[in-house]
Order: C-alpha cells, then sequence, then structure tokens
C-alpha cells in the first residue's frame, strides 16, 4: 500500500480544486455569460436606432456597429459596414436577419442584428462578436480575482486548520506509540475541546484502564502464588518432617490429604472462572428451574457443616427462577461456604417476588472490602483470598441476574434480582 500524508493529501485537493476553479472561470462561466452578455449587445444595438439617422452616419466610422437604411426605392450603409462585415452581396446578409434581433454566423464568423421599422424606413443594426467577447473578458475580469483571491484565503484556512489537525493526529500516534512508555509526556494538552481531544480523553482512559489491569493482573498473581504456596508448604513441611522421624505417618498423611483437597479445590475453581469468561459469548440455559427444591437439597448439603447454625428458609411458590441446575448449585454452594466461615448462629434464605436473599447474622463487611469483594484473589475478611463471590457474580450474570450485599443493623445480606429490561 501506498504511503500518502494527510498534508500532501490535502495539498493534493486544493491542487484539484484549483483547477477546477479555473475550468469553472476559463470555459463554464463564460458559457453561462453569454444570455446576458448577448441581451447587452442587443441593447447596444438598439439604443443608436432610435436617435441616428440618415444623415448622421458619417458619425459612425469608428464605432463597432454598422448600420444599413432600407426604404422602399433606396439602400443605404454606414460607411464602417465593410469594418465590421465583410461581404460580396448585401442581399445575403438581410436573408440572415429573419426576427427582429438575433445572431448568424457567416464566414465562419458570429454577427448580432437589431432592426428596427417604422413606415417609411427599415433601420438595422450589425455587429460582430467583438463587443461580446470584450464583455465576457470585462465581467470575467472583475470577478476572477475577487474568487481567485477568495479561493486562495480559504485553501490558506484550510492548509493551516489541516496542519493543526495532522500536529494533533501525529501527537495521538506518538501517544499511543508509547502508551506503556511511563517516562513519556501522556498529558491531553489541546485546548479547543473537539472530537480529537474526545479521542485523546478516551485513549488516555484506555492508558490508565490498562495500567490498572496491569497492576491487578501482577496482584492476582502474587495472591494466586501465595493460596496455592500455603498448602503446598504444608504439604512440604509434613513429609520432610515424616523423612525427620519428627511425626508419623498417619498424622502427616491426614494433614496431607486435607491440603490436597484445598488445593485441588482452588484449582478446580480457577479452572471453572476461566470457563464462565470463554461462556459469556455463549449462549447459556435460561430453563424455568424448582427453587424450592433446589434450597432445600443445599441446606441438608450445608447443615452438618455447623451443627451450631439455624437455617430459616421462606418462599413463595409464585416466585419463578431461571437458568440451570448445576448453575444455582454453583453460586448457592459458593454463597454458603462463604456463610459457614463468619455466620454467627442464624442463615436465612428468602425466595420470594422472583428474588432471592441470603442472610447471616456474622459481622458486617467493612466498606473498603464492599467495593471489589466479588474481584477475584483480591484480600478479603481476615486477610484471606478467594474466588468464591467472584463465581457468584459471573454465573449470575451468565443467567441475566445480579447480586448485591447489603449491610443490616446485625449481619449481611445477599439479594439476587432479575436484571433491569430481562423479560
Amino acid at each position: 500500500m501506498r504511503k500518502n500524508n494527510l498534508s500532501k493529501q490535502l495539498l493534493f485537493v486544493v491542487g484539484v480544486a484549483f483547477i477546477l476553479l479555473f475550468i469553472s472561470l476559463g470555459v463554464v462561466l463564460p458559457r453561462m455569460l453569454i444570455p446576458v452578455a448577448e441581451q447587452n449587445v442587443y441593447n447596444y444595438l438598439s439604443e443608436p436606432l432610435k436617435i441616428y439617422d440618415m444623415d448622421v452616419d458619417n458619425n459612425l466610422l469608428n464605432t463597432e456597429i454598422a448600420y444599413i437604411y432600407i426604404t422602399s426605392d433606396h439602400i443605404a450603409t454606414s460607411p464602417n459596414i465593410k469594418k465590421v462585415i465583410q461581404y460580396k452581396n448585401l442581399s445575403e446578409i438581410e436573408k440572415q436577419m429573419k426576427d427582429t434581433h438575433g445572431k448568424f454566423l457567416y464566414n465562419h464568423k458570429v454577427y448580432y442584428y437589431y432592426i428596427l421599422k417604422d413606415a417609411e424606413i427599415t433601420k438595422i443594426a450589425i455587429s460582430n462578436d467583438a463587443y461580446i467577447n470584450r464583455t465576457k473578458a470585462s465581467i470575467i475580469s472583475a470577478i476572477f480575482p475577487i474568487i481567485l483571491g477568495t479561493f486562495l484565503l480559504i485553501g490558506l484556512m484550510l492548509v493551516y486548520w489541516s496542519t493543526h489537525v495532522v500536529r494533533k493526529i501525529e501527537k495521538l500516534k506518538n501517544k499511543i506509540d508509547n502508551i506503556d512508555n511511563p517516562n513519556y509526556n501522556h498529558n491531553v494538552d489541546f485546548v479547543i475541546d473537539d472530537e480529537i481531544r474526545s479521542l485523546a480523553l478516551a485513549i488516555e482512559d484506555m492508558r490508565i484502564s490498562l495500567i490498572s489491569q496491569e497492576k491487578y493482573r501482577n496482584q492476582m498473581y502474587q495472591n494466586i502464588s501465595h493460596d496455592f504456596k500455603t498448602p503446598l508448604t504444608v504439604i512440604k513441611s509434613y513429609i520432610e518432617a515424616v523423612e525427620d522421624g519428627v511425626e508419623d505417618k498417619d498424622t502427616a498423611f491426614d494433614t496431607i490429604k486435607v491440603q490436597t483437597e484445598k488445593l485441588e479445590q482452588k484449582v478446580r475453581s480457577l479452572l471453572y472462572l476461566n470457563k464462565l469468561d470463554y461462556l459469556k459469548d455463549t449462549e447459556v440455559v435460561k430453563d424455568p428451574i424448582d427453587m424450592e427444591k433446589l434450597i432445600q437439597e443445599e441446606v441438608e448439603k450445608f447443615k452438618f457443616h455447623r451443627k451450631d447454625i439455624k437455617f430459616e428458609v421462606f418462599y413463595d411458590k409464585k416466585s419463578k427462577y431461571f437458568g440451570s441446575i448445576e448453575n444455582w448449585e454453583t453460586i448457592l454452594d459458593n454463597l454458603l461456604s462463604n456463610f459457614m466461615r463468619y455466620t454467627d448462629k442464624v442463615i436465612k434464605i428468602t425466595a420470594k417476588q422472583n428474588r432471592i436473599i441470603l442472610y447471616n447474622d456474622g459481622d458486617p463487611i467493612d466498606n473498603d472490602f464492599l467495593e471489589a469483594i466479588f474481584t477475584p484473589f483480591r484480600k478479603g475478611i481476615k486477610g484471606e483470598f478467594g474466588l468464591g463471590l467472584s463465581i457468584v457474580k459471573k454465573t449470575l450474570n451468565l443467567m441475566d441476574y445480579d447480586i448485591t450485599i447489603k449491610n443490616e443493623k446485625k449481619g449481611v445480606s445477599f439479594i439476587i434480582t432479575r436484571q433491569k429490561g430481562v423479560k
């Protein structure tokens, strides 16, 4: 592809515009002026006929108009007629003049005439195209400098404006080329609030977002490493302890088994989270489900994890819920697993009015944690890392549901509602 910068393109456009201007002034405009000029010629020819008569023809020797006078018994011409039109026979010219005024072609030249008749005499004024050419030339010479000057001024303004725009675009290009260069001056100093400035601000927002994402990614990798390192360190320590003979094999085996299950669960959650990122661009099952039955099964599953916790379930049989059993199980599993760690005595599950509220009477969540509580591997309450709430959020979004968290006077509520605009 041939490279052609904007400045060259603009100069080319201006050059083409000048060529079109000269064509317009040299060809199109003269043709448009012909009717006006011809009307002036006819006026130019007719006025002397009202003044001059046969006895003053000697005064016409130096004019561009020749006269023919026709009476019943005589034809006379002005002395300058041979200068105006070269003819062999005057009758040939008379045959060309059929109307009161007009033009005709004779010996490859154009001539204009005007006829004035009365009872005694017919007066004819005739002229060649010298006057009309002079008229067109005078009009063009009058308007050409104005049009040319105006066009030059517009051209200079366009060149100045385009040069300013090109410089802005070049600065944007340099900004994009150095988007990951912290030493580059990324300040947006465009004074005029136009589309280019909006683009520059959008690029700056994108740059800040990329920096933020990079920081978050690095932090997440550190958190993942820390989260995976803990069970691995415990496993390694117990293996070394058995080898050194300071720990019996059965105790070490039980501990290693527990830590391996934790590690396996973390890997499974991480894989599931990546799966959710893939599924967001695909069609997800959104069939009606029996939420009452599902909640009962979840309560049965978790009520033995902590026997000191009381479950209270409230259900509205008219409410409808959509999705897949597998996804809703994942959501409730992660939420109730989270509740097991923080609940004091009571967990309430309310499924009414097409929404679900899960409440626990544990400590309220600090506002600093609330803002990013659904972010994966974000350090949360008690310094722990996890993917559970992030999985809940993304799985709900796949099924067109939202989740919000509300600190109550005592305890915390997780509220699941249908997204607005979804039928």
